[in-house]
This record gives structure tokens, C-alpha cells and sequence, in this order.
């Protein structure tokens, strides 16, 4: 380990003047927080004294900034990574050494942030971290949620929610700016009075609530210029009514304070009900709302005029939970200042620009129109007036077609798209992956793209180096640097410098002890945290993801029970390798399918852990509470990642990248951005399977498909289907996971095994087959992995961004 002895001097000093003057403590009374506390405001001072820096350079420069908009940011453990960012890692360390302080305690006290729920999240702090390695000015907007999405319990083997209260002791890194708070207003009556100097809005009787930004400085590698995340809390207004309070009027204040107290508590409230449904816009809008006045007004405040906005700002909407910072901004640009409909329109379409996430329209956001007018009674007349004026245009393109134009449409069939007003408006509109791009333009978006194919791009998600790499597995990380110097970590096409080394022996030694050491981590956290003991020995088989039926974990659940099967009933056959299998998911608490599979997990675990054929070949554990923090123990540790999608489903994934850069061997479909690692790795260093995209689109639009006679026919599938309910999973109970079988086996031609689960069995086992064969010469799986090392470059988050920034947001220019 290599230091700057005069940094780990000043270091040292800087925490002990912090455990003196912010808490009274020295190093010989400070508790383990206090300690955590120190050391994380030393780097907070100097990233923020860097954000002052960069700030005094883009207003002196006049630079344009991107401001992105996403309702998650699944950032993660910030201390370690910011070590690394600001290339004091050994330093650091060597403090801690001095002190005799244990690192490893340090890094424990800090709660993660319960900012995200899976991919989406993880991309927009991917892409804030390398907007600020590649030094590229970006303020992300988001909400300060209260308890995030939930932590996890498994409890009897089902999921039980719990808050998640991860700003109980504050967060350190964020800083208040009440001086910045906006107004944001709910429900009300508007009134329009013309007057001579135009069309003046009166919005009276609203009920509201106050946005307070928290900023999160977020620095890249060795960068100058931090990215800011901007997270919103609401608030009640600060004004206290004494006449209305001494009126007795005590249920209006009420209402109000519980308004505001609702909005940024959790992360997507349920809403199969109609308040669920209400809370959520109600936190959408206060997200666009809060982030598009606090735009406006830092333009104004460095440039004046208001139309040049275009020339200094873009904004990126990351899904569309955010898309009603379009209608908002026009609300801003001809209520606030003045301007006609045609100049504020023009302003806006040139700024916005619609990242999609999802190829299933039956997930494409959208409200109940009487929902939406009484709650945005202003924002409704704008977003219809956008829609008339939409509905002109795909008129002129499909004269007399009212069916497809009222498909397109921003306003019909009594529902408001948030999708279709993203497409409708913004300047670009991308998919996360090539396959992602060509399916919205031929199949989810297919009429728009007929009217305006320009707008069509695709930009293949990425991950960060420093996090998946550098923090997540530091000793592949020095072998890498003993290798090829650490360029890798901010120069994405360095990595593939290493493909020579994946020729020598020795490499491959170390690369398979490193591996293994990996594995013994896990275990022992799985130990710890769980009392379940796995073989470090085993392969290590990995799905780790969202719980949703697409994403399919039933197809992984229903192969082990076909290997149970075997297992307890050929005597001749055997498993080559023991394997662990590895689930780590979150189902959302209103999901009973995802939660019953959570439950048939744990109830698989059960089976095969504890049969006397089986426990010693293959053993199963479900992984509470998955979230960054577990991944970076998880992902090292994997051999075989898990990714087998319906094919057509996933856009892309960022999982796959993540086990992919940390040498796990991928099994998937030819799915999202798995396509792109098979183009990567070659086809011999990839376990590919099952039916294609444009396959499962023919079977689904010819109603072809007849999963019951797969059933009748297939004596594999049939055992392993039939044990959900011949009572081995449920002591008896032949009914508790009867309605996953009736969903496999039964309904009409959309409903039966929509996700081709039973399809794509046989083409699976056989390629699991593969797989465990390949592991058993080891030798030759550990060069396929070190090469899947090797060629994770094109995934860079870096790489993504500088092509966004090409195609889209031209912040250099």
C-alpha cells in the first residue's frame, strides 16, 4: 500500500479537531458513530469545497448543465466509494491503522440510503457518479423518501415489510438549503382572466405544501466538478394560522400538515386503491413541480433571460414517473413569466428528453382523468391543450383513423398517459439496450415511431467501475492494477488490456483465489446474518433481482425441483459439482404472486436442505433484504448469474453487467443487455437458451401457445409442476400454492404461463447442464470468467454516458 504520508498526517489531524469541536469527543472516548461521523465529514468538507469550486466554474463558463429527473436513486454506502473518488483510499486506511481504529467497523456504521427498489435506482446513481468522473455539470432530482421502500424479513418463509428508517441518526453527507425552499400547490380552483397584457391564472382554495431541497454532493473519479443529487422533502408551510387555530378551524391545519408528512415518506405507496393512487401523483408532481421551479429560478438568477434556457439546460426523464415536469415547466414559462403558448412550447420541446424502462404497456404509467383534473386542475388544462393540439398532428398523419390516433393520444379513454405526453413532446426518446430501441420502435411504440422516427434512439445502460469493482472487490482490483495499471477505473476500454493475462497460468491462480476468498465472505455474512451454512465449495448460483413473474424465479425454482426429483428418485444420477443456489428479491407488498413465490422459495429451501439425498448435492437460500450493500458482497462471489428473462421483456438489466465484471458466467435468454454481453464474450463464454423475442411475440400473437400440453407431455415438467401442490411444499397443504399452478396450467390464451415459464424449461436444464459441466474443469471456467472480466468495458457507465451526451445532450457544445 502505497500513501501520501503528509495526507495521512493532515487526515489524522482533520478527524481529531472534528471529534473535538462537532462532538466533544477524543480518540480515546469517541464511540463507534462519533468515529463514522469524523471521518465522514472530513471528506464531505472536501467534496463540498469541490462543488463550491465547480459551481464558480460553470456559471464563469456559462456552461449548460443536465438536470435529471428520476424517482429513484439506489446510491448505496457512500464512504468507502468516496474514498476511492477522491483517490484517498490508502491514506485513509492508514489512518484508521494509526489510530487503531477497525476500517471495516467504520464502513458498517453508515446506514444505505432507502432511496430505490432495483435497476432504475442503481442507473441514475451510476450516472450521476460518472457525469462528474467525465466532469460534466448535472444537478439529479429526486425525493428525500422518509423509510424508502421497506427492509425485508423473512418470517415463516414469507416476506414481512418493515419501515426502513434510514435518516433516524441524519445523513451526513446532505445539506439542508431551506433557503431554497419552493411552494408546491394541490387541487383548487383556477381561473383565467384575460387582460390586456395576456392571460392571467388565479389559483385559489389549493391546498399547500413546501419542498425543501437536501443536497447530496456525488463525485466522480479524481473529478472536479461533483454532481449534486437534490433530494425533496415535503413540508408543511412554515406560516402558522392563529386565527383560524383560535376559530377552531383545526381540521384544516390538519389536513395540511398530513399532506405534506405523506408525500416523501415511501417509495411507491401501493396503489391498487384510489388514495394509493392519489398519494403517488401527488408525489410525482411534487418532484417535477419542485424540480422545474428550482431550474427556472437558478437560470434566471445566473442568466436573466428565461429563453435562453434551452442553451444552458436539458433535462433527462428518467421513466416516467417525472413526465409532469413537461406541463410544469409550461406552467412556469406562461403563468410565472408571461410567455404565449407557442414560445413556452417551443422552450419545452427543446429541453426534455424520455428514457423508457419498460416494453409492456400494460406498466406505462397513467391516471384516471377525474383523479388527475381535481388534483392538477392546472396542470390538466395544460396537458389537454398539449393533447388537442398532439391529436392535430397525428391527424394530418392518420386522416380518419381515430382508433390509433386515440391509442396515441396524451388524453383518451378517460385516462391520462404519461408515456404518450413524453412521446409527444420530447426531443429524444431512448431505449436501454439495442433490443430494448428496436422493440419500442416496432412493437410498443409503433405508430409513433411511424410519425417520428428521429426521435428514436437507444443507449445501452452502464455501471460504475469504482462501486462494482473498486469497492465491491478490492483484491480483483489490485490484481487488475498489478496487471494493467488502474486507467480501468475511469477509461472503460482498458479493461480489455487484460485478455492477454487470461492466457497465463498464474493469473488464472490468483484470479480463482480471489474467487474463492470471495465466496468465504459470502458464506460467512450468510452465517452471520442468517445462521444458514453454505459451501464455499459449491458453485454459486445467483439470481439476484426485483421479484417480478417476468423476471422469472419460477423457472429457476421449478428446475430445482427437477433436480430434487432426480436426485431423490434416479440412483444413477449424479450433480458433477455441489451447487448453492442463490435468490435475492423484493416483491412489492401489494404483488401476492411475487410474494407467493418468495413463499415457494423458502419452502424449496426447506425441502431440499434437509432430505438426506439431496442436502449434500444442492442446497437452496433465500437472502433478506437485498440491497446495494448485500450486492457488494453477493456479485463478488458468484459463479453463474441468473439471468433468464422472457425474452422480449427485460430492456436491459444492469445485474447482468455487475456478475458479469466480477467474472460470474452468465445463463440467459436473448434478452436485453444480455444480447450485448454475448457479442462481448463470444458465444463459447455464455450460457444462451430459449426462445427469442420475435419467437414469444409470434406465439403470443398467434395464441399458439398451449401450456398444459407441454404439461401432458413432458414427464420432467410434470413432476416438477406438480409437486406445488401434491403437499411436499406445504406439509400437507395441497392448496397453498395452488394458484401458481393454475397460473402455469390454466386460464385463457393471455393468462396461462404468460411469461413462457414452461416453454423454455427443457432449453434451460439443458443449458444449466452445460454450465455445471464446464465448472467441473475448472481451469476452463476460470479463464471464461477472467474474459468475461475483460470484456465488461463496453459496459461502463462512462461509455453510456458519453453517448447520451453525443446523441442527446450536447453539454460540451
Amino acid at each position: 500500500m502505497t500513501t501520501d504520508k503528509k495526507r495521512v498526517a493532515e487526515i489524522k489531524e482533520t478527524i481529531i479537531k472534528k471529534l473535538k469541536r462537532d462532538f466533544g469527543r477524543t480518540l480515546e472516548n469517541a464511540t463507534d458513530e462519533d468515529m463514522f461521523q469524523a471521518v465522514a465529514l472530513s471528506l464531505r468538507d472536501m467534496m463540498l469545497e469541490r462543488l463550491a469550486g465547480a459551481e464558480l466554474e460553470i456559471e464563469e463558463k456559462r456552461l449548460k448543465r443536465l438536470y435529471y429527473l428520476s424517482a429513484e436513486y439506489l446510491v448505496g454506502r457512500a464512504l468507502v466509494n468516496n474514498m476511492i473518488s477522491l483517490d484517498l483510499l490508502d491514506e485513509y486506511k492508514a489512518v484508521m491503522q494509526d489510530i487503531g481504529y477497525p476500517f471495516d467497523r467504520l464502513e458498517n456504521e453508515e446506514f444505505e440510503a432507502g432511496l430505490g427498489n432495483g435497476g432504475l435506482g442503481r442507473l441514475a446513481a451510476c450516472f450521476l457518479d460518472s457525469l462528474s468522473t467525465l466532469n460534466l455539470p448535472v444537478v439529479g432530482h429526486g425525493i428525500r423518501y422518509e423509510y424508502g421502500i421497506f427492509r425485508q424479513r423473512i418470517v415463516n418463509g414469507e416476506q414481512v415489510e418493515e419501515p426502513d428508517d434510514w435518516t433516524q441518526k441524519g445523513d451526513v453527507w446532505e445539506v439542508e438549503r431551506r433557503e431554497e425552499q419552493v411552494e408546491i400547490r394541490f387541487e383548487g380552483d383556477v381561473e383565467e382572466n384575460w387582460t390586456e397584457n395576456g392571460l392571467n391564472i388565479i389559483h385559489r382554495n389549493y391546498q399547500a405544501v413546501m419542498a425543501v431541497p437536501y443536497d447530496m454532493p456525488i463525485i466522480g473519479y479524481k473529478s472536479h466538478m461533483p454532481a449534486t443529487l437534490r433530494l425533496w422533502k415535503a413540508e408543511c408551510p412554515a406560516a402558522f394560522d392563529l386565527h383560524s387555530f383560535n376559530k377552531g378551524d383545526y381540521m384544516c391545519m390538519l389536513k395540511q400538515r398530513e399532506l405534506a408528512e405523506t408525500i416523501s415518506k415511501v417509495l411507491y405507496p401501493e396503489d391498487d386503491h384510489i388514495a394509493g393512487q392519489m398519494l403517488r401523483l401527488k408525489q410525482y408532481y411534487f418532484l417535477a413541480s419542485a424540480a422545474m421551479q428550482s431550474m427556472v429560478r437558478d437560470h434566471k438568477k445566473r442568466y436573466g433571460d428565461i429563453r435562453t434556457l434551452p442553451d444552458k439546460a436539458v433535462v433527462q426523464i428518467n421513466d416516467t414517473h417525472p413526465a409532469l415536469a413537461i406541463p410544469e415547466l409550461m406552467r412556469l414559462l406562461m403563468d410565472e413569466e408571461h410567455m404565449g403558448w407557442d414560445d413556452a412550447y417551443g422552450i419545452v420541446s427543446r429541453i426534455f428528453n424520455y428514457t423508457n424502462h419498460t416494453v409492456m404497456r400494460e406498466a406505462l404509467e397513467a391516471w384516471p382523468e377525474q383523479l388527475f383534473k381535481s388534483l392538477l386542475p392546472r396542470i390538466y388544462a395544460i396537458i389537454s391543450a398539449i393533447s388537442e393540439r398532439f391529436n392535430q398532428k397525428l391527424w394530418q398523419a392518420f386522416p380518419g383513423d381515430w382508433d390509433r390516433i386515440s391509442h396515441m393520444s396524451v388524453i383518451a379513454y378517460d385516462e391520462v398517459r404519461m408515456a404518450n405526453l413524453c412521446l409527444a413532446v420530447c426531443g429524444k426518446v431512448n431505449g436501454v439496450s439495442q433490443l430494448h430501441g428496436n422493440i419500442l420502435k416496432t412493437r410498443t411504440f409503433r405508430d409513433f415511431y411511424v410519425v417520428f422516427p428521429e426521435k428514436f434512439t437507444a443507449v445501452t445502460n452502464g455501471i460504475t467501475m469504482r462501486r462494482w469493482l473498486a469497492v465491491s472487490n478490492p483484491k480483483l482490483t489490485a490484481l487488475i492494477k498489478d496487471c494493467i495499471g488502474d486507467g480501468f477505473l475511469i477509461d472503460h476500454t482498458e479493461l480489455q488490456r487484460l485478455k492477454p493475462y487470461t492466457e497465463k497460468k498464474r493469473f488464472l491462480e490468483e484470479y480463482a483465489q480471489i474467487k474463492a476468498e470471495n465466496k468465504k465472505r459470502l458464506a460467512d455474512y450468510v452465517k452471520r446474518t442468517q445462521g444458514a451454512v453454505i459451501n464455499p465449495d459449491s458453485l454459486f448460483d445467483v439470481q439476484a433481482k426485483r421479484l417480478h413473474e417476468y423476471k422469472r424465479q419460477l423457472l429457476k425454482v421449478l428446475h430445482i425441483l427437477h433436480l430434487f426429483n432426480r436426485l431423490t428418485q434416479d440412483g444413477s444420477f449424479e450433480m458433477p459439482v455441489p451447487v448453492t443456489f442463490l435468490f435475492a428479491a423484493k416483491a412489492s407488498p401489494g404483488y401476492g404472486k411475487a410474494k407467493d413465490i418468495i413463499r415457494l422459495i423458502n419452502a424449496v429451501a426447506e425441502l431440499v436442505n434437509t432430505h438426506p439425498a439431496a442436502k449434500d448435492k444442492i442446497s437452496v437460500v433465500f437472502l433478506e433484504n437485498y440491497n446495494v450493500s448485500l450486492a457488494e458482497v453477493l456479485i463478488p462471489a458468484a459463479d453463474l448469474s441468473e439471468q433468464i428473462s422472457t425474452a422480449g421483456r427485460e430492456a436491459s438489466g444492469t445485474g447482468n453487467m455487475k456478475f458479469m465484471l466480477n467474472g460470474a458466467l452468465t445463463i440467459g435468454t436473448m434478452d436485453g443487455a444480455n444480447i450485448e454481453i454475448l457479442e462481448q464474450v463470444g458465444k463459447e463464454n455464455i450460457f444462451i437458451f430459449g426462445a427469442s423475442a420475435q419467437e414469444i411475440a409470434n406465439m403470443e400473437t398467434g395464441h399458439i401457445y398451449r401450456p398444459k400440453a407441454l404439461f401432458d407431455s413432458d414427464k420432467n415438467i410434470r413432476d416438477a409442476v406438480s409437486r406445488l401442490t401434491d403437499g411436499t411444499l406445504s406439509a400437507g397443504d395441497s392448496r397453498r400454492f395452488e394458484g401458481i399452478y393454475n397460473s402455469l396450467l390454466y386460464g385463457d390464451y393471455d393468462s396461462a404461463d404468460k411469461y413462457f415459464v414452461l416453454y423454455d424449461f427443457e432449453a434451460y436444464g439443458a443449458a444449466f447442464e452445460t454450465a455445471l459441466s464446464v465448472y467441473a474443469g475448472q481451469s476452463d471456467w476460470m479463464k471464461k470468467a477472467a474474459l468475461n472480466t475483460a470484456c465488461a468495458g463496453f459496459f461502463s457507465a462512462e461509455r453510456a454516458v458519453e453517448e447520451y451526451n453525443r446523441k442527446i445532450w450536447r453539454l460540451r457544445e
